[in-house]
């Protein structure tokens, strides 16, 4: 049995920040000058550095990451187009290094959508109606908490209410068991290294 080469995502029960925003695009999820790493982690404390903090590197104390209720949040809510603007992986890298593993929008770009699954955060797109009343809950700041259900692909909200949400089968199975790219090839490593042998049989020249 090959380990999980991240960590798998099932079941979430955590804060829920709102970010009441549209069109955040990757720069702002992690700005150009923290790509320099190519390390996964410590990129959780420049997670959206230019809302995040002053010039002076003092907390912006409005900023609903900066504010107590939040501190700690494993949810991100926000707004239509998400995750928009350049490819870059750190973006999910820095969410997840802070401690975002699901983040909930109307839509999202689709490289860092994808980018979400290979990197252990679940993304779930809903309605408008939906992400504005869960939104409301959360701005409220004691009405915070959501449970997320990867299996049931349920959601349940502060109020007890349970929202179905979709996601792809192949996707899905990546997360619950904690398959990135890496994982998903060493899943055939007999395969692999059968062919190795045989094609060193076959073609010793190579």
């Amino acid at each position: 049995m090959v380990p999980p080469a991240m960590e798998p995502f099932k079941t979430l029960d955590g804060i829920a920040a709102p970010l009441n925003m549209i069109n955040v695009d990757t720069d702002m999820i992690i700005p150009k000058q923290f790509l320099k790493t190519i390390h996964r982690t410590g990129l959780g404390k420049a997670l959206f550095d230019e809302m995040r903090y002053n010039a002076d590197g003092s907390e912006i104390a409005d900023f609903v990451l900066n504010r107590p209720a939040y501190r700690k949040a494993q949810i991100l809510l926000t707004g239509d187009n998400f995750g928009c603007g350049s490819s870059r992986e750190h973006a999910p890298w820095a969410l997840l290094d802070f401690g975002i593993r699901c983040v909930i929008a109307p839509s999202f770009a689709d490289i860092f959508y994808n980018n979400c699954f290979k990197n252990g955060i679940l993304p779930i797109t809903l309605p408008q109606s939906e992400v504005d009343k869960l939104m409301d809950d959360a701005e409220r700041g004691a009405n915070a908490r959501i449970s997320v259900d990867l299996e049931k692909q349920e959601l349940r909200g502060p109020d007890g209410g349970v929202i179905k949400f979709e996601v792809d089968a192949f996707r899905k199975q990546c997360l619950l068991n904690g398959w990135d790219d890496i994982g998903l090839t060493l899943r055939s490593e007999d395969k692999i290294s059968t062919y190795e042998k045989d094609h060193k049989v076959q073609a010793p020249w190579v």
